[in-house]
């Protein structure tokens, strides 16, 4: 992939050709070691003389405190949480991925439109308006989907945190009234819109059930390969 277009119509006055840097997107869901390895690599990529911005979900902000509140009292409705992430992409967009690249910086996105759009898909949203709504994304130089087995996404979050999240269990949507079998049935489902998705873009998929520094070793050779660095 390039970064010579948009999805859609993009963001009017912004010139693709002015944007020298690389945009690089880490994905995948809660558990799966995007934060760990998105860390490891910007501290290779420093120590090989690039600059890098780290981006991400609910950072913006103009909405994010907003987002936060709001979903703490688990009554979004899915096309408002569907906006307010929308929302907070875009200000993201403007306001920090657009200006790192055109002063040459990579950017690496702790997930980026994917993550949003089989969310919703999985919640009955129609991919043509998904797609409507994220026109303004930048298509990425690479895109990385680190994919985990469901059960280990379990086991991770709950080493991680002692708990499941409402929302990354998909208890909104009342697939089941125990926490642990929603998490479940709710990652398989987004695995199968990912996979649609995967399809649809191209992304790659990494094997996130090996070992830190096995997939470390992996992402950081398949990234030098697309800044034509020396693995």
């Amino acid at each position: 992939m390039t970064m010579n277009r948009f999805y859609g119509e993009g963001i009017p006055g912004v010139m693709p050709e002015s944007l020298i840097g690389k945009l690089i997107v880490i994905e995948g869901p809660d558990g799966s070691g995007r934060s760990t390895q998105i860390a490891l690599l910007t501290d290779v990529l420093e120590r090989r003389g690039h600059a890098v911005v780290n981006v991400g979900l609910s950072r913006s902000t103009l909405v994010s405190r907003e987002l936060e509140e709001a979903k703490q009292g688990n009554v979004l409705s899915p096309t408002t949480r569907s906006l307010f992430y929308a929302t907070d992409f875009a200000d993201q967009l403007e306001n920090r991925i657009i200006p790192a690249l055109r002063a040459g910086f990579i950017v690496l996105a702790d997930r980026y439109i994917y993550t949003l759009m089989a969310r919703d898909l999985v919640r009955g949203a129609d991919l043509h308006w998904l797609e409507g709504l994220y026109g303004i994304a930048l298509v990425p130089d690479a895109v990385f989907f680190l994919q985990v087995s469901a059960r280990n996404l379990v086991e991770r979050n709950f080493q991680k945190t002692g708990t499941l999240d409402y929302w990354e269990a998909g208890m909104d949507l009342g697939l089941s009234r125990d926490i642990f079998d929603s998490f479940v049935k709710y990652q398989r489902m987004l695995r199968a819109e990912f996979r649609r998705l995967q399809e649809r873009y191209g992304f790659e998929v990494i094997n996130g059930n090996r070992s830190i520094r096995a997939i470390s070793r992996d992402l950081q050779a398949r990234v030098a390969a697309v800044l034509g660095d020396e693995a």
